[in-house]
């Protein structure tokens, strides 16, 4: 495969597959199984600080 073959196929699906890939890792996070994951991240970092000031 040459450099130009290449690179035309990088401009055209190399971006058609980036673009998929993002839409499906921002979806992901919007999955309803994940809420209760994402709800402990949320409070994990203030946990911590109220553990360490007593």
């Amino acid at each position: 495969m040459s450099y130009d073959a290449l690179r035309h196929f990088a401009d055209s699906w190399g971006l058609v597959a980036m673009v998929g890939m993002f839409l499906v890792f921002v979806g992901w996070t919007f999955l309803p199984r994940a809420r209760a994951e994402h709800e402990r991240a949320a409070i994990m970092i203030l946990e911590d600080e109220e553990q360490a000031n007593g």
